[in-house]
């Protein structure tokens, strides 16, 4: 698949990322379908929205992953394993990123839905792909380990969570938001898949980044959900236990 240069891959991640972060800067700044993001998301209250803040989480995302563009620029610093590793994978979901932003922002539930999971595939290909990568070689340079590695262990996670979220936002709109209990159902087995997607990416692949955000994400949910005192609590708890795991989990592959 990576027959290319790693110069053209690292040229081409680099248009991938500017059309991304030009979208996502437009969706609020215009904004465009005349709403910002925050104003769509106000549109589907669903059990699992987490509180504003937790989308500050994006500036760090981008971030990173502004170190990653630029890393892989750089002809001394770049890993051209690493970005045959990657290969399309990282342009694929910036467009998929930007595509989503433009979906949901002209109302568009059905379609953004099915795109942030072509988003969270490709990053889950590309955090795959890592990981075989490491495992072959087993020693990176710290920058490497920063700039590579930990943007996409939390974008992955991030955007593990709100496609989570995106799937409670579609069945409310299936169901005009009149769905009784299975609202409650369905926000529940969210947490849940949350809570056990944390527990195998720490445990599989001891990522403690990837528990790190869906700690993040959970209390955020938590202290949004105050007023159902059922999912507020299991949030919480999952938060905790999820900390618990994670520290237990850092300790172990400290050894």
């Amino acid at each position: 698949m990576s027959k290319w240069p790693a110069s053209l891959w690292a040229l081409l991640n680099l248009m991938g990322f500017i059309i991304m972060v030009s979208v996502n800067y437009l969706a609020n700044a215009l904004p465009i379908g005349g709403r910002t993001t925050g104003e769509v998301s106000a549109l589907y209250p669903v059990l699992v929205t987490p509180a504003s803040y937790a989308f500050s989480i994006w500036g760090l995302i981008y971030l990173l992953l502004a170190g990653f563009v630029i890393l892989q620029l750089i002809p001394r610093w770049r890993n051209d394993k690493i970005l045959e590793c990657i290969g399309p994978w990282f342009f694929l979901s910036c467009l998929f990123n930007a595509l989503w932003i433009l979906l949901w922002h002209y109302l568009y539930v059905i379609s953004a839905t099915l795109i942030i999971v072509a988003l969270l595939t490709t990053l889950f290909l590309i955090y795959r792909r890592m990981n075989a990568y490491a495992q072959e070689v087993q020693q990176f340079l710290g920058i490497e380990r920063l700039l590579v590695h930990l943007p996409f262990r939390i974008y992955l996670a991030w955007v593990a969570a709100a496609t989570l979220i995106n799937m409670n936002v579609l069945f409310s709109v299936f169901t005009s938001g009149h769905w009784g209990m299975g609202e409650l159902f369905l926000a529940i087995m969210t947490l849940v898949i949350a809570l056990f997607l944390a527990l195998y990416f720490g445990n599989r692949y001891g990522d403690i980044a990837f528990m790190l955000v869906i700690i993040w994400a959970l209390i955020a949910i938590g202290v949004n959900q105050k007023d159902n005192s059922l999912i507020s609590a299991i949030a919480f708890a999952f938060a905790a236990f999820l900390a618990l795991m994670s520290l237990i989990i850092f300790r172990q592959r400290r050894r």
